[in-house]
């Protein structure tokens, strides 16, 4: 069965944590967890808080190629559920467009939340979402 963007955005709603990939300066790989404060409606955004002088920063600063690697377990009533998203990242600064995006679980790791000095919003939009929903697979271009 293929899924729309509509049926992604339902199944990750309840997906906290992403693993960000992005590239070092030298080439390599590099992959660390990010949050995306659950409970949004997906429509190929991805908005994440980070701390401007961290290593996920300052690789998007060099070269704004990522991947967003999600997963749910298979559950009682539920199949395993994995999500590919490859996009472009920026850097984003802006404090109306922090507030859209802070919960107050952000405090845990950016303990002045708003004011932590630093603090910036990596948002990734988007370009292809490859999908696995138990047995089916599919992709979407954005």
């Amino acid at each position: 069965m293929t899924l729309s963007l509509q049926d992604i955005s339902k199944t990750m709603r309840d997906i906290d944590l992403c693993m960000l990939t992005s590239k070092t300066v030298t080439g390599e790989l590099s992959s660390r967890p990010m949050s995306n404060n659950r409970k949004v409606d997906w429509n190929g955004d991805n908005w994440f808080f980070a701390d401007g002088i961290s290593s996920a920063a300052q690789e998007i600063a060099a070269n704004p190629k990522v991947n967003l690697a999600y997963s749910r377990e298979a559950g009682l009533l539920s199949k395993p559920f994995f999500v590919s998203v490859t996009g472009h990242a920026e850097l984003v600064n802006d404090r109306a467009e922090m507030e859209k995006h802070w919960v107050k679980d952000s405090e845990a790791w950016f303990k002045d939340g708003l004011d932590t000095p630093g603090l910036v919003m990596i948002h990734v939009k988007a370009d292809r979402v490859n999908y696995w929903d138990g047995m089916d697979q599919g992709e979407l271009r954005l």
